[in-house]
């Protein structure tokens, strides 16, 4: 499955996306936002790789690779939490390196994701966890759409303390 916008595409994981996902989830700078706290093993990685095939009503998520029009892998982006019975998924993006953002990658992939999630999955929402100190997700988000339902206080246990987290809905209209 590929999803094409302008300057992106989203297509399904490959066994070759392998070392870009073993940096990605290795890197303590984003454990925060991926709620990661220990490191992956390339092994277990590759194990996950071998079962992304599987289908989103079996595993409640899909993960798509983020790619610019030469094929380089600039992030992924999630459904997961696939409730099929009351329609919903929660939504989550990365951008890997900070130059690739705030360039209308993030906004294209959502756009996208927003669209097959609607379209074809037949969702009715889809909703966003962002910690309440993330502002440029939080505008990302708002830009997109994406409305303000509610803040979950100390939700998240940081290096700096409890963060808030705010929870983000966009309903099919």
């Amino acid at each position: 499955m590929i999803l094409k916008g302008d300057q992106i595409y989203l297509r399904a994981l490959e066994p070759s996306d392998l070392e870009f996902l073993y940096e990605l989830e290795n890197d303590p700078e984003i454990w925060e936002v991926s709620g990661t706290i220990t490191p992956y093993s390339k092994h277990v990685l590759k194990l996950y790789l071998e079962n992304a095939h599987r289908d989103i009503y079996d595993v409640k998520q899909l993960r798509l690779c983020i790619c610019n029009n030469l094929g380089k892998v600039l992030g992924l982006i999630d459904l997961f939490d696939f409730d099929p019975k009351n329609r919903r998924a929660g939504m989550g993006i990365i951008i890997k390196q900070t130059v690739n953002r705030n360039k209308g990658i993030g906004s294209e992939a959502i756009k996208l994701m927003i669209e097959y999630a609607f379209e074809v999955l037949n969702l009715h929402q889809i909703f966003v966890n962002v910690a309440s100190d993330n502002k440029p997700s939080i505008k990302l988000f708002e830009k997109m759409g994406f409305d303000q339902a509610g803040i979950k206080k100390d939700w998240n246990f940081t290096i700096d303390g409890f963060k808030n987290e705010i929870l983000f809905q966009k309903i099919k209209k």
